[in-house]
């Protein structure tokens, strides 16, 4: 799904389907949306995704300079699946 359609669903609580750009309610109506807010959105939205991936390589990266200080090695660390 398209983070167009997260923002669509996301501003707009009666939309249950989308079809390409038409939002619809639960009878099959044509929801009418503010495009500019939901474009608004879905920028908002794909740019918290991408900060909570790079914060969670950051925790990672972090994780595994901690393990190496502790002495474990690139083997253990690989068969540990890190």
């Amino acid at each position: 799904m398209s983070y167009l359609h997260d923002a669509i669903y996301a501003l707009n609580p009666s939309v249950v389907s989308i079809r390409q750009e038409t939002a619809l309610d639960l009878n099959g109506n044509e929801v009418v949306y503010d495009k500019n807010a939901a474009e608004a959105k879905a920028t908002e939205l794909q740019a918290a995704e991408q900060a909570a991936e790079q914060t969670a390589a950051q925790a990672k990266t972090a994780a595994l300079a901690k393990l190496t200080a502790l002495g474990l090695t690139t083997a253990d660390l690989t068969a540990l699946g890190l």
